[in-house]
């Protein structure tokens, strides 16, 4: 009597093969990315750079943990996921917004907008941006009150005092414009200087391309995250700021004004690449690029905010299922991919 063969195999849905990467070490390389505007932050806006970063990711990592428990599962937080959207939180917030605040968008960034939803892979929308769009929307005034960076903000920060406030050249250009004045900012070669190391106001995170781009060339060498959505998305900015300079120059500031201030790099290279909430085809993250630079134009020109790289990532984020359908690849043997 031959023997039995008692060999098991597995049948499943592709994909089956394994690339080898784990989620806790694309994680640990975002957190690596990080590390340059991190430190750029501590150095332009001291003592309130620190407590925030710090504020934000034991917040996002305890109120992870307590999900957790509360809801029967393993504690989950040795992937770092928790401690990127703490960063990315952090990376989102006035240098002089108070702890407690911002705990408050820790618990909207982990327990809402991510583990409501089922946790790391289930959430439509990025976490930290929801947390950033629920602070601004319940504390406007603290959301919106900038300290001028570099030796002002790093002494008062010092001495526990706040710094010099000051608004965000998005905000002043944009006020400037509402009131049919001519733009407050000055630009040059050492305003695009300082703009691209940092030295203007803003969100602690968001201040240096510099540090930013190098952050997003490091993700690209790791294949963390494609080119796509970061080209398509700066492209479309570029383009469309291009236009609106052409059209009306004494009423717009130039390409670079709108590349190298507010969130665009924050956004396009750290949050708009997120793999959950993105699209999932190369024709999609083009589409979704796209959208996002169109968005986040009309609402700097037109809009009542002066930034709206949030809130286009966020409209983006909850049609990455409809791009998805539309530019989901043709099935092999098919002519057409049909609903």
């Amino acid at each position: 009597m031959a023997e039995q063969d008692t060999t098991k195999y597995i049948v499943s849905t592709n994909p089956h093969a394994h690339s080898g990467d784990s989620v806790q070490r694309i994680m640990l390389d975002v957190i690596i990315a990080l590390i340059p505007a991190t430190l750029l932050s501590f150095h332009f806006f001291g003592w309130h750079a620190v407590r925030l970063v710090t504020a934000c990711v034991v917040g996002c990592v305890g109120i992870e943990v307590i999900c957790r428990k509360l809801m029967g599962r393993d504690l989950g937080i040795t992937d770092l996921s928790a401690v990127v959207t703490g960063l990315l939180l952090a990376f989102n917030l006035p240098p002089s917004l108070p702890c407690g605040m911002a705990l408050v968008g820790c618990v909207f960034a982990i327990a809402i907008a991510k583990q409501l939803f089922g946790g790391i892979g289930y959430n439509p929308f990025n976490p930290a941006l929801i947390g950033r769009v629920a602070l601004l929307i319940s504390f406007p005034v603290a959301m919106t009150k900038w300290h001028a960076p570099l030796n002002t903000a790093r002494w008062a920060a010092l001495n526990w005092v706040d710094g010099t406030t000051t608004a965000t050249p998005l905000g002043a250009v944009k006020t400037a414009i509402s009131m049919g004045q001519p733009s407050p900012v000055a630009w040059g070669n050492t305003s695009m200087l300082n703009y691209m190391l940092g030295n203007m106001s803003g969100c602690i995170g968001e201040v240096s391309a510099l540090a930013l781009i190098v952050g997003g060339l490091y993700l690209l060498y790791r294949r963390c995250i494609s080119w796509h959505i970061p080209v398509a998305y700066i492209g479309t900015v570029a383009a469309f700021a291009a236009i609106l300079r052409i059209l009306q120059p004494d009423a717009n500031m130039p390409v670079l004004f709108h590349l190298l201030s507010g969130g665009l790099m924050l956004g396009a290279i750290f949050m708009a690449t997120d793999m959950v909430t993105s699209p999932l085809t190369k024709k999609g993250m083009l589409v979704f690029g796209i959208g996002c630079g169109l968005l986040t134009m009309v609402i700097r020109r037109w809009g009542g905010y002066p930034e709206g790289v949030s809130f286009a990532i966020i409209l983006m984020n909850a049609i990455t299922p409809l791009i998805n359908r539309a530019t989901r690849p043709r099935v092999f043997g098919r002519k057409s991919v049909r609903a």
